[in-house]
C-alpha cells in the first residue's frame, strides 16, 4: 500500500538519502515513487513485494481466462473429471 504522505520523493532526494530510504522500504514493504521535476517517473519497490504482486496478476489472469472458459463454454462438469480420473487411475469411488 502507498503512504502518499511518505512514499513520493523526489530522485534527487533518493540519490541523497538512498539507504535510508532502501531501509525504510523493506522495514515498511512500501513502494516508493520517485518523481523528476514533480512527475511521478519511477516506482521503485522490494524483491519480495515485487515478486507478489507478479503472483497476485498471474492469479488474476488465471482467474480470466477460467471465467472467458467458461462464458465460450470450454469447460466440463465436475463430476465428469473426476470420475474420468478416477477411471483413469485406478481409483475407488
Amino acid at each position: 500500500m502507498l503512504d502518499i504522505a511518505n512514499d513520493i520523493r523526489s530522485l534527487s532526494d533518493f540519490k541523497r538519502n538512498t539507504s535510508e530510504l532502501l531501509e525504510r522500504l523493506k522495514k515498511t514493504g512500501h513502494p516508493l515513487v520517485l518523481t523528476i521535476n514533480g512527475k511521478a517517473e519511477v516506482v521503485v519497490q522490494g524483491a519480495e513485494a515485487y515478486q507478489e504482486l507478479l503472483d497476485r496478476v498471474e492469479t488474476i489472469e488465471g482467474i480470466q481466462r477460467g471465467l472467458a472458459d467458461v462464458k465460450a463454454g470450454r469447460t466440463k462438469p465436475a463430476r465428469e473429471v473426476l470420475n474420468r480420473l478416477r477411471r483413469k487411475h485406478g481409483i475407488p469411488r
